[in-house]
């Protein structure tokens, strides 16, 4: 069996990690996780821990160990891809293959999409903030995000994104974070949507990690890099 180790940054912050997290604890396999703090300018840096694992220098990282060999891969979609096609039986990607070029359009334009969301809605996983006064692109892209959710749960009837739990919704949890975090007002479709990711054992061991570290001092922002 393989032996998964996830590298993540500061849980109340890091959304790129929290996706292959959620993924990971949807398949059922056993996996270690080790967490570095980000944004840390003293030796050893951020940078330094992750360049240890990746030579991308960034979080997160998947280390597989199998068969005596190591593969690392890194970047939360492709994570998440990865753990799909080794996990198969859990139907990470939906079955139909409509359903699933649509699902991954969902993925990739989280995954490279809506820059002025993750600016002004910073993911504070466990805390709830005020909402700034959001510039027109925000809006925009809220109401981008919004009209995606209610039309994929309306087209295909199910708890999640489409129908059921996929890579398309580890993609989205982070945005569910952060519209709990500022209360985004949504309608009620996207409301019980938010309420099932919240509610999903992944996200609820995330915030207890998270809330250890806000516990522990973490700021209620991440700190920019100097």
């Amino acid at each position: 069996m393989a032996r998964y180790t996830l590298i993540v940054g500061t849980r109340n912050w890091s959304s790129w990690s929290l996706r292959p997290f959620l993924a990971l604890s949807a398949i059922g396999a056993p996996f270690e996780t080790v967490d570095i703090r980000l944004r840390q300018k003293e030796a050893p840096t951020t940078r330094e821990q992750i360049l240890k694992h990746s030579p991308a220098g960034k979080v997160p990282v998947l280390k597989i160990e199998e068969n005596g060999k190591t593969l690392t891969v890194w970047d939360s979609l492709a994570i998440c891809e990865t753990i799909a096609d080794r996990h198969p039986e859990a139907g990470l990607w939906p079955a139909d293959t409509g359903a699933r070029a649509i699902a991954r359009s969902y993925a990739c334009e989280m995954h490279s999409g809506f820059p002025d969301v993750r600016e002004q809605l910073s993911m504070d996983f466990v805390r709830k903030k005020p909402m700034p006064e959001l510039r027109e692109d925000t809006q925009a892209q809220v109401a981008r995000i919004i009209a995606a959710w209610e039309e994929a749960l309306t087209t295909y009837k199910g708890e999640y994104l489409f129908g059921k739990f996929s890579v398309a919704d580890c993609m989205y949890a982070p945005v569910v974070s952060r519209f709990e975090t500022y209360g985004v007002a949504v309608p009620p479709a996207s409301r019980a949507y938010m309420d099932r990711i919240i509610a999903l054992p992944g996200m609820e061991e995330w915030r207890k990690v998270s809330q250890k570290e806000v516990d522990a001092g973490l700021p209620s922002a991440m700190p920019p890099l100097r």
